[in-house]
């Protein structure tokens, strides 16, 4: 499919969805499939064949919609009426109310609220808006369009310059600069280069990721296409969890798609440029989502990390120069390429440019899934945007970076969020989750459940990290039993330094974050199990 045909190909699908004059759409990602989106859409489509409306009304699966504590989720078009906790008994009320062109109040969610108003998406710009299975809708929204403008317009140099213009840090995590990743990688000589899709999001209570692939699949292998042609590499992976079967399904079909449509396979766009993507399906191990670990998966071997250097990038998969960026960073590169480097620096803060895609769970009113700019404070998310702590209770804590991040208390939530802040107090921005907990939870009984995590998914190939995690665990299970003395209160201190500085990978080294940050502001917490037994 050359730029030309692309086009065309927009337009035609742009005109079919012309001649409905109303459309339905309907959440299927798995937040609301878990509750009943799936018969909520297949209600409405029997309704609106009963009315008779078949051809003027569109009833489609869409992507995440972001409000997952309200699903399912069911928006009008062209009114923009967004109904929330929709059931398959609403399907008459709300055709009907088609026809008469009255909304149901009760079942109405009010768009203008902080929750959308606040907002900017990028990476999520498409998700909601379009059905994840058809390629004409993804075109039609600009899908592609930064693909073929890559190969058409611009060479490998100019595609990476792009990206670092842009600032764009790896969303993985580790927030190192993409440009510079994606230079090291371009500059490597070999036969055989590499990218890799690192979609092996393991944070409890992240699911920014599967929400992405869900909703908007072709983005990212977008993404990864243009990446891919500015390194100077023929083959990708894309490496899912095994538990995501929804994601796992809808990327395979966009591979198909892609593939029979010219934009993947032999001479992506006419041009001369090639470029293959398998999917590999990791088994639920954390510490494949650690770039060696999860080359070693890819290759076909247990997944444990090894020592760096030498990195990825210069020996990687299969001993190949390996560029792997995780599933929201492969999402930003098309609007980048698509409206330039500069426009997406303008955004964000001078270290942390550009948005970022969180995951809000815990004990939050709003649920669910958000993309704002970096520098946006802490505060904001949970109570603009997140609608604050339901029931009457107090916010306590909220925990950034899953089970590697930290507990950050209530007198700093006016902390603007990018990488350098986080680091600063403790935490990490990690991939994006974040964990609100109200005055009911206790801060040593959060650090135990993290380190039980880190402890069962530690691959075992590192003394401090195999070890040192399940001493941790059993000094916080004393605390928690209350049997703990303030030795193990200095003991807890000085295992935490060593398992920090002496493990392998990121999985040992970030384990003490929750621990460390809950002693630095939760310390009365830890005293108060001390006196059970000293006084």
């Amino acid at each position: 499919m050359t730029p030309d045909e692309l086009r065309e190909a927009a337009q035609i699908e742009l005109a079919a969805q012309a001649r409905y004059t109303q459309k339905v759409s309907v959440c299927t990602a798995a937040g609301c499939a878990s509750c009943g989106g799936v018969q909520v859409k297949e209600a409405i489509q029997r309704q609106v064949a009963e009315e008779g409306l078949k051809e003027q009304c569109l009833v489609r699966s869409v992507g995440c919609m972001g409000l997952c504590s309200a699903g399912p989720l069911v928006a009008v078009e062209p009114d923009g009426t967004l109904y929330h906790h929709v059931a398959p008994d609403h399907a008459p009320e709300i055709v009907r109310g088609l026809d008469l062109a009255l909304p149901v109040k009760d079942l109405v969610c009010p768009t203008d609220q902080p929750f959308f108003a606040r907002q900017h998406k990028i990476v999520l710009e498409n998700c909601g808006r379009i059905d994840p299975d058809k390629l004409p809708e993804a075109i039609a929204a600009g899908g592609y369009e930064g693909l073929a403008q890559a190969l058409t317009t611009r060479s490998p140099a100019e595609v990476i310059h792009e990206v670092t213009v842009s600032g764009l840090r790896g969303r993985g995590g580790g927030g190192y600069p993409t440009g510079i990743k994606w230079t090291t990688v371009a500059k490597a000589f070999a036969a055989e280069k590499y990218v890799i899709c690192n979609g092996d999001e393991g944070d409890p209570g992240a699911f920014m990721d599967r929400a992405l692939l869900e909703s908007d699949p072709h983005r990212v292998l977008e993404g990864m296409t243009i990446a891919a042609y500015a390194v100077g590499a023929s083959r990708g992976y894309m490496y899912v969890r095994a538990e995501y079967p929804l994601a796992v399904t809808r990327l395979k079909s966009a591979i198909r798609q892609a593939e029979r449509a010219g934009l993947l396979g032999k001479n992506i766009c006419g041009t001369p440029f090639s470029f293959d993507v398998d999917i590999r399906l990791g088994a639920g191990a954390f510490v494949c989502g650690e770039e060696t670990a999860l080359i070693a998966s890819v290759e076909g071997r247990r997944g444990a990390p090894r020592p760096r250097p030498p990195y990825p990038a210069e020996s990687g998969l299969w001993g190949a120069p390996t560029l792997i960026n995780n599933v929201e960073t492969f999402g930003n590169i098309p609007s980048i390429i698509r409206k330039g480097g500069d426009w997406y620096a303008s955004m964000g803060t001078e270290k942390s440019k550009g948005t970022k895609v969180f995951a809000l769970a815990g004990c939050i009113r709003n649920t669910g899934l958000i993309e704002v700019p970096m520098g946006i404070t802490l505060r904001e998310i949970v109570f603009d945007i997140g609608g604050g702590v339901p029931e009457g209770r107090e916010f306590k804590a909220i925990q950034t970076g899953g089970p590697s991040g930290g507990c950050i208390p209530e007198h700093l939530l006016d902390t603007p969020v990018d990488y350098e802040s986080l680091h600063e107090l403790g935490s990490i921005m990690g991939s994006g989750g974040m964990i609100v907990m109200d005055d009911s939870a206790s801060m040593v009984e959060t650090a135990r459940f993290f380190m039980e995590f880190s402890m069962a998914e530690s691959c075992g190939k590192c003394v401090p990290c195999r070890v040192g995690t399940a001493h941790l665990y059993d000094l916080l299970d004393k605390f928690a039993r209350g049997d703990a003395t303030p030795a193990d209160l200095a003991l807890l201190e000085e295992l935490c330094d060593v398992v920090k500085n002496t493990s392998l990978c990121g999985l040992g080294i970030s384990a003490p974050n929750p621990v460390l940050s809950t002693l630095r502001f939760f310390r009365h917490e830890y005293e108060e199990k001390l006196k059970a037994v000293t006084a």
